[in-house]
């Protein structure tokens, strides 16, 4: 008999969850989907795994015959005992490091992550649970959200964590002096404001508009929680609630963070975590990290191009976690210079992608092709479109017509700038001879990691690497709204009507009815946006064999509190 859930008592978490619960039994939406809405409207990850179990269809009856004699099961292997101690070392760049709420990279998230932690944690299966939070709930119309904090949860220091260290780090989100992207994304809140002390342990958040994005945004990388009392660098002052302490961190060599004794977690032997003794990172590129990781200097590599997953996929020490994406190498224009002010010459540019030979040369096929819009098929309102063709021949009448126009001489001479570190020079260079017969005739500039991210919002032609976000509507807002310009929105454009559809978005917790408006919010990208994309990347974490509880993350996030080491 097939057990069964009281709607009631989901309709007490929220009123939109029995909603959900029907369209699951009536299959118009995943059981991925459905545990993703149930658990962002405050049901917790156990009862909502349950409930969709409960909506899934039941078994059918044994056929009336005896069913031929299954073969004798091999015994399972006996899992190894964890055992506690040891160092991880891992081969990632390290860039500089100050204060977290300006965070634009991963890599120095990765670090930051082991001391300092977030309210909320999103998992490698895409789904969001509560961390330094105990729980949260949204009110029916998601604007206001009541966010409560575990108690007894320490900082390194010996403070306790309260309400009062939640409410300075939010006030520098939302600090314009800051320059956080956190800025951008959270632009419906509406400022400090609208952002309320209840009690010690208890924040209200009362919105401008809905937002259903509320438990997901607080896990955006930037959006570690301080001490009330930090002063704007995390090296100076490394004081968090993180499993592992700073020891040691130089700028482009090296850094070093050892095990807290009193960490707040526990493990499965009852003793605090995390079981490793040590973490190192040693900043080295790619091409030294794959050799050192195939001689055992190191245990780890940080986001594997495809070469190095070529190279080093049947390497008998290591073990390869492969995850799917909204991960991409986003072609951006800058819409406030010329001539990527005029859309039939960001059009053409677009024309000139042959997405599926992009995909080959750049990435051994390893990826999932795209439209020209940031959404990707593992966001829950993708609104699947066709893939685009190469149309060299109509992107060259589009750039011979504004040329006329303009009175400008063809080919159009223009520079792309990139880094090297995640196969956007391969990208690059194919682009550069697809675009050839359209009339563009493009320059490379390309340069080491820090050479491009230092000036990433600056240049008027360039490939950025944009990393992944679980919600269509999170990654929008950092890049694609007038707000955002200053922070994350390196190509200037915005569109009203556009930001209109995203705000109705943001707000609209049926599935089905937003990917509805991600149909129009496409569309609009594709016909006037400022960017191209070719695929969305898959990501591997490669580690040696010896770790356990390892994940691969489509962020590329490093989650190292219950990692350990077979001796």
């Amino acid at each position: 008999m097939r057990p069964t859930v009281d709607k009631k008592k989901m309709e007490a978490i929220h009123g939109y969850i029995p909603v959900a619960y029907e369209l699951l039994e009536q299959n118009r939406i995943s059981r991925r989907e459905f545990l993703r809405i149930a658990t962002l409207l405050g049901m917790s990850a156990g009862a909502a795994t349950f409930a969709a179990a409960c909506a899934a269809p039941a078994t059918p009856a044994a056929p009336a015959e005896a069913p031929a004699e299954a073969p004798a099961e091999a015994p399972a292997e006996e899992k190894p005992a964890i055992r506690r101690g040891g160092t991880w070392t891992c081969a990632m760049q390290l860039q500089l490091l100050d204060h977290p709420a300006r965070l634009s990279w991963v890599e120095g998230a990765n670090v930051v992550r082991q001391v300092c932690e977030y309210l909320t944690e999103t998992g490698p299966d895409n789904i969001t649970r509560p961390f330094l939070l105990e729980k949260w709930e949204a009110s029916d119309d998601v604007k206001t959200w009541d966010l409560y904090l575990k108690k007894g949860i320490k900082f390194n220091n010996g403070d306790e964590l309260t309400a009062d260290d939640v409410l300075f780090t939010m006030s520098q989100w939302l600090d314009p002096d800051v320059g956080s992207s956190m800025l951008g994304l959270l632009s419906y809140w509406g400022g400090m404001q609208n952002v309320e002390k209840v009690d010690d342990y208890h924040i209200r958040l009362h919105l401008d508009s809905p937002n259903i994005g509320v438990p997901e945004h607080l896990f955006h990388y930037p959006a570690v929680i301080l001490h009330r009392n930090f002063e704007g660098d995390i090296i100076k002052q490394p004081v968090g609630t993180g499993a592992f302490l700073l020891e040691e961190y130089a700028e482009g060599e090296r850094a070093r963070l050892k095990r807290r004794p009193d960490y707040w977690q526990m493990g499965e032997d009852g003793q605090p975590l995390p079981y490793l003794d040590e973490l190192i990172f040693v900043s080295i590129d790619k091409d030294a990290g794959v050799a050192a990781l195939q001689s055992g200097q190191v245990d780890s590599m940080y986001d594997p191009r495809p070469a190095d997953f070529q190279a080093l996929r049947d390497h008998p020490d290591l073990v390869v976690r492969e995850a799917h994406t909204a991960q991409a190498l986003i072609l951006r224009m800058r819409v406030d210079l010329e001539p990527w002010n005029d859309n039939r010459v960001r059009t053409a540019l677009k024309l000139c992608q042959d997405r599926a030979k992009i995909l080959q040369l750049a990435y051994f096929g390893q990826g999932d092709l795209s439209i020209d819009a940031h959404v990707a098929p593992v966001h829950p309102e993708y609104c699947e479109k066709p893939i685009p063709a190469y149309q060299p021949d109509k992107a060259k009448a589009l750039l011979e017509e504004w040329a006329a126009e303009k009175g400008v001489e063809l080919p159009l001479k223009v520079t792309l700038a990139t880094k090297n570190d995640q196969a956007e020079p391969e990208v690059a260079q194919a682009l550069k001879e697809l675009a050839a017969p359209a009339g563009f005739d493009i320059s490379l500039d390309i340069t080491e990691p820090a050479g491009y991210w230092d000036r990433w919002t600056e240049v008027d032609l360039g490939i950025t690497s944009w990393t992944h976000r679980p919600l269509g509507t999170m990654v929008l807002p950092l890049a694609y709204i007038k707000e955002a310009i200053g922070a994350w929105n390196e190509t200037r454009w915005y569109d009203d009507e556009f930001t209109a559809l995203l705000r109705k978005a943001e707000g609209t917790l049926d599935v089905e009815a937003r990917r509805a408006i991600f149909c129009d919010l496409e569309d609009i990208m594709q016909e006037r946006g400022p960017i191209g994309n070719s695929f969305w990347k898959y990501v591997w974490n490669i580690t040696r064999k010896e770790f356990h509880n390892v994940v691969a993350h489509p962020t590329a996030y490093y989650l190292m509190n219950e990692v350990w080491k077979e001796a």
